[in-house]
């Protein structure tokens, strides 16, 4: 949910902190208060389009700033932060757009800069807006199908899934036939040149951690006058007459008289000092076998400069490193073979996706039905809700322009969702013929008919927060009744944010905000009340009477909140 929304110099609002919750938000007020404007401002945050013309007049810049509670652990933004490398801690997402007044947008998520597409991609998986001439997703008829397949839950996802697992195997198996398929030419100009570089790689010998090896060996020998008297001046510190290892002998002896005076006392000073004597002696030896191999060969270096040079060069052409390098030398040594045998493996390969065909088929027909099966349900689902908001004459249809049962195992239609081709048709006047959801006319009945499908799919859309700009616009009476009913069911699954002149809307709102607008030193500016129940009696009263307001409004709106207040009980 939308939790905190801040907005700054954004066209007329100075300055507008939000606090919002969970349900039915209705914002209300007079036309042109400002009420579009924060909408506006959601839109935008959420990678709506820009221009300089947002920002307030004779200010730099536009702020717009919200903080989403991501209350489902599996919600799209998880994994569409992570593609991008944005990190989501508790739970929270933090969407900030700045607006200059020279038209220029800087968006960032969670602290991080992103371009417009990205902020649009996670923005839209957050917040739907839904307004009287905004189609959006349920108008795309690209989107059905996907709606179709979340109302259909478990049962189609599994099917979906069965399908997908083998598709994958079939359209790798196609590109690989294509690539084996392709100008001969083409094809041993690229033998020649994947046969040239595994040659020039195994003539190499390149074996691992050679590189480091030789790294070390020419530090020694690069460092080879410092090394040698560093280890002489050890050596003579503890072999030469007088020097460490004649001192430490000096004390053993002594400790070997103190004991044998008094063992007890003197005994173990003498056992550590007889360690300590050998042990720098073996040392000594081993400094002197050291000095005696030391020798500083010049071509060995040079050696070792031209093969490092050999190995870097590789490098730059095969991988950062010898590891890579051997892997890529592994993989082209696989691809040389297909090559030199392309026929035979095209004819595998033709093999392999024939019965891959035949698997998919039948998977495709399976999910098919399932399809079909969901599709009478949600039908009949939304039939249900167009009763309940006056539409009975109404009727709908998921129409299904491909299916696998139309389809012979001969032809390739599949993709990725299957082979299925589907939309939503309706006919809102009887003797009507059936017309595609995505071409009828807005209005009171679009408007009906959306807030239809949003109640079955806001279940499933898994969307933050819905918001829906005056979708009420030209109904009243018992339809405007129906509509609120609708709006305040679609607020139990999910935050729903709405825009509102209808009373009856508004005696449903759990939270109830006024927009408003007053001119301070000629500059007018909007602002925001969170009304309790006294001021909500009277702006629905304002609501129902326009201007001039009576006391039988005023009862009039008592009874609308009563009456809704029943309603949310049931």
């Amino acid at each position: 949910m939308l939790q905190e929304l801040s907005i700054t110099n954004f066209a007329i609002i100075e300055k507008l902190n939000l606090s919002l919750d969970q349900g039915l938000t209705v914002l209300t007020g007079e036309t042109g208060a400002g009420k579009s404007i924060i909408i506006d401002a959601i839109q935008l945050l959420c990678g709506g389009r820009g221009s300089s013309e947002f920002v307030r007049h004779g200010e730099k810049k536009a702020e717009l700033e919200g903080l989403f509670l991501l209350e489902d652990e599996h919600h799209p933004c998880y994994d569409q932060a992570k593609k991008v490398g944005i990190d989501i801690e508790d739970a929270q997402i933090v969407l900030r757009r700045e607006i200059s007044a020279n038209g220029k947008s800087v968006c960032r998520v969670n602290g991080k800069l992103v371009t417009i597409a990205i902020m649009r991609e996670i923005g839209t998986s957050l917040v739907d807006i839904h307004g009287q001439h905004e189609h959006q997703e349920l108008m795309n008829a690209a989107s059905h199908i996907r709606l179709l397949d979340q109302f259909g839950d478990d049962e189609i996802a599994q099917a979906k899934d069965n399908y997908l697992q083998i598709y994958k195997q079939y359209d790798e198996t196609l590109k690989k036939i294509k690539q084996l398929s392709e100008n001969e030419q083409q094809m041993a100009h690229r033998l020649d040149l994947i046969q040239f570089q595994l040659n020039e790689i195994q003539n190499a010998n390149i074996s691992l951690n050679e590189d480091d090896q030789l790294l070390e060996e020419k530090k020694r020998l690069m460092n080879f006058e410092k090394l040698f008297e560093s280890v002489q001046i050890g050596y003579d510190a503890l072999r030469s007459e007088g020097k460490g290892l004649d001192w430490v002998g000096l004390v053993m002896n002594q400790l070997e008289t103190a004991a044998e005076l008094d063992s007890e006392e003197y005994g173990s000073l003498l056992e550590s000092v007889s360690n300590c004597f050998y042990l720098l002696e073996d040392v000594a030896h081993q400094l002197n076998h050291a000095l005696e191999g030391l020798e500083f060969d010049p071509e060995r270096l040079n050696f070792i400069e031209s093969r490092l040079n050999e190995i870097n060069q590789l490098k730059r052409k095969y991988g950062s490193s010898i590891e890579e390098i051997m892997e890529y030398a592994a993989t082209i040594e696989e691809e040389i073979e297909t090559l030199t045998n392309r026929e035979s493996h095209i004819e595998n390969l033709n093999r392999t996706l024939k019965s891959l065909r035949q698997d998919l088929f039948l998977e495709a027909k399976q999910l098919s039905e399932l399809r079909k099966k969901w599709a009478t349900k949600l039908t009949e689902a939304i039939h249900h809700e167009l009763q309940q908001l006056y539409m009975d004459k109404t009727v709908f249809e998921v129409r299904f322009v491909v299916s696998a049962t139309d389809l012979d195992e001969k032809r390739d239609p599949f993709q990725k969702d299957g082979v299925d081709i589907l939309e939503f048709y309706i006919s809102t006047n009887p003797g009507e013929p059936l017309k595609p959801l995505s071409k009828v006319a807005s209005g009171g009945e679009l408007s009906r008919m959306m807030l239809a499908l949003k109640t079955i799919f806001s279940k499933h859309q898994g969307i933050t927060s819905i918001i829906f700009d005056e979708v009420d616009t030209g109904v009243s009476g018992r339809v405007a009744q129906a509509i609120g009913e609708k709006i305040y069911q679609i607020s139990i699954h999910s935050q729903v944010l709405c825009i509102s002149h209808l009373p009856q809307v508004a005696a449903l709102a759990d939270s109830h905000l006024f927009i408003s607008k007053t001119i301070n030193e000629g500059r007018t500016t909007s602002s925001v009340d969170y009304l309790q129940a006294g001021d909500q009696i009277k702006e629905i009263a304002r609501m129902i009477s326009g201007v001039e307001m009576t006391d039988l409004t005023k009862q009039h709106a008592k009874e609308l909140l009563q009456l809704a207040s029943t309603m949310k009980q049931i």
